[in-house]
């Protein structure tokens, strides 16, 4: 079981490739981030030029201490990045973890992608490495992404109030 926890898949599907993320990835998921200038926006935290490096930065760390596996998403039709996503905050004597640190380019929202994308980690979390709660966290502002996540079919649990700190703003998740 520890293998399945610390082995980072390639999921794919009819719409979209899922596959690690590595560090010669940062300008392709700048440039999916630019479509938008996604990283302007004050409820989430998307890389942009100047955050790309503490971003895969992050990543890596959190990947060494076996709490995340990053990816990127690819679109099949154009072969091009749009996204990026992650399994964080895993948990494997929990059998838990978060699906987030999700952004896609602007283009690429309400398309097939993010549904195929987060329906690919659902059954590979659940079937695979046997988790028995996998979690979404969204700032209270996003409406937009929780409103993809209601699509999902995941169910509201509730309000963390003042969660956290983002960029000197106490956050509500």
């Amino acid at each position: 079981m520890d293998t399945i926890w610390r082995t980072q898949p390639v999921l794919e599907g009819e719409h979209v490739l899922l596959r690690p993320m590595v560090r010669s990835d940062g300008p392709a998921i700048v440039e999916a981030a630019s479509d938008g200038r996604l990283w302007e926006l004050f409820y989430t935290a998307v890389p942009g030029p100047n955050s790309i490096e503490a971003y895969l930065d992050s990543a890596e760390a959190e990947t060494a201490y076996g709490r995340a596996m990053p990816f990127v998403v690819i679109d099949k039709a154009s072969g091009r990045l749009v996204g990026a996503t992650r399994y964080m905050r895993m948990k494997r004597e929990a059998k838990r973890l978060e699906i987030g640190t999700t952004f896609y380019a602007k283009s690429a929202q309400r398309t097939p992608v993010n549904s195929e994308a987060k329906l690919l980690l659902l059954t590979h979390a659940f079937e695979v490495m046997g988790c028995r709660c996998v979690q979404f966290r969204t700032d209270h502002f996003n409406q937009p992404s929780q409103r993809a996540i209601e699509r999902l079919g995941a169910k509201r649990d509730g309000l963390l109030r003042n969660h956290s700190i983002m960029d000197g703003r106490v956050r509500d998740t």
